[in-house]
C-alpha cells in the first residue's frame, strides 16, 4: 500500500490535469506490454460517462457472472481497500494477491521511473490509477475472465484504461463535472468520453441531451460504428419502491427494444439499486448485454434478471439503518444530487429529514446546495479527512446562507457530524450523507463502528 500511495494519484491531487503532458496512453501502453498485455486476451465491455458507470459496469457484470462468464470488474474510487477496484464475479481481490501483484509490478514501475526521470523532458513513470488498471488487468488474466468490464476514471480519450479494444462501448450519460480538465460544454465533455469509441465496436449510448448525443451519432458515423441510443432505440418504464424506510423493496423496470421485434423485450425487472437514475443505468446495462448477445455471446433473460436483481453497489441510495433510516449515496455533482432528491421523494415518507453533508473542491458546490438545502429540516456540514481535496465547512455554510438566508451546523469531522446528528434524530426521521465517495466511506466507517 506504501508502494502504491507514494505514487502520483490525481484522486488526491489539490488540482488534477487532464491533457497529454500527464495522462500519457504511450506510458500506460508501455506498462501493459512490460507486464504481458494482459488486456489482449480478455474480452472488454468499456464504460464511460459522467455519472451511473460505475453502477453500470457492476450491473453487466453481476449479469455475464450469472450467465456463466467468470467476470472481473474494474471499478473507482473504492470505498474501504484498494481490493475492490479487482473485483472477479463481484469478489474483491485478496490482501494476499494484491501484495503478490503488485510485488510483481514494482520492480517495472521503478524501471520505468528510472527511465524516465532521465529523459529530455524528466517525466514521471506510471500514476496511482495507471498501475491499478494495470493490476486489475492482471488479476483477471491470471484468472482466465471470460469478460472484463472497465470503468473510466475520468473522461475517457486519455483514462488509462483506453487502450483496450472492447466488444461493445458504453456511454451512461453526459452532464457537467469536471469542468476544468473536459471542457465547459456537455458537446466537448462528450467529445472526451466518446474517445473510447473504436473503429467498427458497437455503442450503446444513455445521453438523452441533444448536444452531447450528436457528439456521440457524428463520432459513430465516423468510425462506422452501430449505435443504441436510449429514447430512440431502446426505452424503459420505471416502477419505484415505495417505503425503503421500512424494508427492502427492489424498483422495477420493463426494458423495450422496438427495432428487435420484441425478441429482447424484459418486462418487470426487479433492480436492487434504487432511483429513477438506476434504472436508466439498467437499461443502458440491458442494452450492452444485448449488443454482446447479438455478436455471439450466450446471455440469457434469466441471468439478466438475476444479475439485476442481486448486485450489491454500497453508497448507492444505501440503507445502512432504520429507525431512523440512514441513507449514505455518494452523489457528488448537480446531476447525481439531484437524482438522489428525487429518489428520497419518491420513496421514502420520513418525518424529518437530516443531512451530512461534505463535498470536494472544483465541484459546483452553488449548483449543489441549491438543489439539496431546501430538502432538508436540519443540515450539518462536516468535511473528510482521507482526501486534501475537501472543502472547509466554512465555506458551504457561508454559501448556504448566501442561497438560503440560514446558517448550518458545522462539525469539523465525520465522527463529531454521525454523533451530533443521531443524537438529534428521532425513530421516525431519515439522515442522508451526500456530498462524496470520501464522506460516505469516512461515515459508513463511522456508522459501523458506533450504530444507533
Amino acid at each position: 500500500m506504501r508502494f502504491l500511495y507514494e505514487r502520483i494519484d490525481y484522486e488526491r491531487a489539490l488540482a488534477a490535469p487532464y491533457g497529454i503532458r500527464d495522462f500519457k496512453l504511450d506510458r500506460m501502453r508501455e506498462l501493459l506490454d512490460r507486464v504481458g498485455n494482459p488486456q489482449q486476451n480478455l474480452p472488454i465491455v468499456h464504460v464511460a460517462g459522467t455519472k451511473g458507470k460505475g453502477s453500470t459496469t457492476v450491473m453487466i457484470a453481476a449479469a455475464l457472472t450469472a450467465a456463466g462468464y467468470r467476470t472481473g470488474a474494474f471499478t473507482s474510487p473504492h470505498l474501504d481497500c484498494v481490493e475492490e477496484r479487482l473485483a472477479i464475479d463481484g469478489q474483491p481481490c485478496s490482501a494476499e494477491e494484491l501484495i503478490e501483484l503488485v510485488e510483481y509490478v514494482a520492480p517495472i514501475v521503478r524501471e520505468m521511473d528510472r527511465l524516465a526521470a532521465g529523459g529530455p523532458a524528466a517525466e514521471s513513470g506510471p500514476t496511482y490509477f495507471e498501475i491499478t488498471t494495470a493490476l486489475a488487468l492482471l488479476r483477471f488474466a491470471r484468472h482466465r475472465a471470460g469478460a472484463a468490464v472497465l470503468e473510466v476514471g475520468m473522461g475517457g480519450r486519455l483514462d488509462s484504461t483506453n487502450v483496450c479494444q472492447p466488444q461493445v462501448a458504453v456511454i451512461t450519460s453526459i452532464s457537467f463535472d469536471h469542468m476544468r480538465q473536459l471542457g465547459n460544454t456537455l458537446g466537448a465533455i462528450a467529445r472526451e468520453k466518446a474517445g473510447i469509441i473504436k473503429p467498427g465496436v458497437p455503442v450503446v449510448s444513455g445521453v438523452e441531451e441533444e448536444e452531447p448525443r450528436e457528439v456521440i451519432r457524428q463520432t459513430c458515423r465516423r468510425l462506422g460504428c452501430t449505435l443504441a441510443e436510449l429514447g430512440v432505440d431502446f426505452h424503459y418504464r420505471y416502477r419505484p419502491p415505495l417505503g425503503l424506510e421500512n424494508a427492502p423493496s427492489p424498483s422495477r423496470l420493463d426494458f423495450i427494444y422496438p427495432a428487435l421485434d420484441g425478441e429482447f423485450d424484459l418486462h418487470d425487472l426487479a433492480i436492487a439499486l434504487a432511483g429513477r437514475h438506476q434504472a436508466a443505468n439498467a437499461a443502458v446495462a440491458v442494452a450492452a448485454l444485448v449488443e454482446l448477445t447479438r455478436i455471439g455471446w450466450n446471455i440469457p433473460a434469466a441471468a439478466i434478471r438475476q444479475g439485476l436483481a442481486g448486485v450489491l453497489w454500497p453508497a448507492r441510495a444505501e440503507v445502512v439503518a432504520r429507525r431512523p433510516v440512514v441513507v449514505i449515496d455518494a452523489a457528488h455533482n448537480l446531476a447525481s444530487v439531484a437524482a438522489l432528491v428525487r429518489l428520497l421523494d419518491e420513496s421514502f415518507s420520513a418525518r424529518r429529514r437530516l443531512l451530512v453533508f461534505a463535498t470536494t473542491q472544483e465541484k459546483d458546490l452553488r449548483g449543489m446546495l441549491a438543489c439539496i438545502l431546501n430538502r432538508f429540516d436540519h443540515v450539518i456540514f462536516t468535511r473528510y479527512l482521507n482526501n486534501p481535496r475537501a472543502v472547509d465547512p466554512e465555506e458551504l455554510n457561508d454559501l448556504a446562507e448566501q442561497l438560503t438566508g440560514r446558517r448550518c451546523q458545522i462539525c469539523s469531522r465525520p465522527a463529531e457530524a454521525w454523533d451530533s446528528v443521531r443524537a438529534m434524530a428521532s425513530e421516525d426521521d431519515l439522515i442522508c450523507v451526500a456530498g462524496s465517495f470520501f464522506i460516505a466511506a469516512e461515515m459508513r466507517l463511522q456508522i459501523a463502528s458506533r450504530p444507533l
